[in-house]
């Protein structure tokens, strides 16, 4: 009798926390924001992460400074061109051009034949080829060096069967690596992971700022106060860029002090560019916040927002392994310019005329972002 009643009784709680659940998915499916979050952004974003985010490096741009005429030389600058890793191969005739490829990252690694290159080999002697690496991208480095390695021990294997060549390893491959000579991950983790806590604690605040005062009810009194709504908008702005910014100044030097990462570029660049950048993503997260009513949607805007900015902007993977119709879309995300900006500053000096280059585009993307927000919240102040 005990177990029949203990069965009935738990079969009443059951059915109370079903009609709970039923409750629920038919509340979050009947709202048309909720159901509009969970259909839509989701299968957006299985199409473009499908495409854009991959462990593979392809699609790689090579600079080759060739001093050798010989035969030698050619046959491995052809394998190199035939290898599918390999989209854009420059041939270079000026030794400041192999610098030049590396720092303005228009190639990954240069690849440099001294000019008795062939002799040696023809002669049966070793010969040694110079290849330098972006260290600034150090997992695609050497994931990159795997497969030139590989290029140049079937080379050998040939050489040794066709040519009768008596040493043991004919071509040796002499690497070299400029900005991370020792290619530590954390190089580029360091620098990078700056840049995306930094949106991230910017991009929170901000979002979370007027759905917050909405839950509260205090935004009531801020709409029958004195304040017109851009004082409104700059007062939700302005902590939160100082707070951002704060934040990034801060895990920049924690970054340089326990990390023992370099930094070698301007304190004042550093500053300038990453107000910049946060400017961009506070105009994101005031247009996110003016949007929700609640903190809830509040927060499922940003993740929709920080996902695809994370994936797309060059951080997960290289953006020359994104398809190339996706690849002019990154220029529109400003954490894409800020990376590329950080890991300058902190590991090659980055010139004054480069940051400004991608300072402009962030400068932009700010002025669309802020004027968006603000004629969202006038929009849903009225």
């Amino acid at each position: 009798m005990n177990f029949t009643n203990r069965y009935i009784k738990a079969r009443r709680i059951w059915y109370r926390i079903q009609a709970l659940i039923m409750k629920e998915i038919l509340a979050v499916w009947r709202d048309p924001k909720s159901r509009f979050a969970m259909v839509i952004p989701p299968i957006l974003q299985l199409f473009i992460f499908a495409h854009a985010i991959t462990l593979e490096v392809n699609s790689i741009s090579l600079g080759i400074y060739n001093q050798d005429l010989g035969w030698y030389s050619h046959e491995i600058i052809q394998r190199i061109e035939g290898a599918p890793y390999f989209k854009h191969v420059y041939l270079l005739t000026d030794p400041h051009d192999v610098k030049r490829l590396i720092d303005t990252e228009k190639a990954m690694v240069t690849i440099e034949f001294q000019q008795d290159f062939s002799r040696l080999l023809a002669a049966g002697k070793q010969a040694q080829v110079q290849v330098i690496l972006d260290g600034r991208r150090s997992n695609s480095a050497q994931i990159v060096t795997g497969y030139l390695n590989q290029i140049f021990q079937t080379f050998n294997v040939d050489i040794l069967k066709r040519e009768g060549v008596e040493v043991t390893e004919p071509v040796v491959v002499q690497s070299r690596s400029f900005f991370n000579p020792n290619l530590d991950y954390i190089y580029f983790t360091g620098p990078s992971l700056v840049a995306l806590l930094s949106l991230l604690i910017a991009v929170t605040v901000t979002s979370l700022s007027v759905s917050r005062e909405r839950e509260a009810g205090t935004f009531d009194q801020l709409l029958v106060s004195p304040l017109q709504p851009w004082q409104i908008l700059v007062g939700k702005a302005i902590p939160a860029l100082i707070i951002g910014i704060g934040e990034g100044v801060f895990m920049m030097f924690m970054i340089i002090t326990f990390f023992d990462v370099p930094f070698l570029g301007s304190y004042l660049l550093f500053f300038v560019s990453i107000t910049i950048f946060l400017s961009s993503i506070v105009g994101v997260g005031l247009f996110i916040s003016s949007l929700s009513a609640t903190q809830q949607q509040s927060l499922l805007g940003t993740f929709v927002f920080m996902v695809p900015t994370t994936m797309l902007s060059g951080y997960a993977t290289p953006i020359e392994n994104m398809p190339t119709w996706l690849q002019p879309w990154t220029n529109i995300l400003p954490m894409k310019h800020f990376l590329i900006i950080i890991k300058g500053l902190f590991l090659k000096d980055m010139p004054t005329s480069e940051v400004l280059s991608h300072s402009w585009p962030m400068a932009l993307i700010a002025i669309v972002t802020l004027s968006l927000a603000s004629w969202m919240f006038k929009r849903r102040m009225e």
